[in-house]
């Protein structure tokens, strides 16, 4: 009796360590492609600014 409800808990705390790491993974992911987003808009601003000084 004793083994079978260990052998639960083991599951069950493997399938919420699993759904932890996929969430952490998935967070990170968000986190690099709004860093990633940023930094494009931030040379395409660059690039912008610098093609309008050289024009005039």
């Amino acid at each position: 009796m004793g083994k079978t409800i260990l052998t639960i808990i083991g599951v069950v705390l493997a399938i919420w360590l699993a759904m932890t790491v996929i969430g952490a993974i998935i967070s990170m992911l968000k986190f690099f492609f709004f860093i990633g987003l940023v930094g494009v808009v931030v040379v395409l601003a660059v690039t912008a600014v610098s093609k309008m000084s050289k024009s005039r």
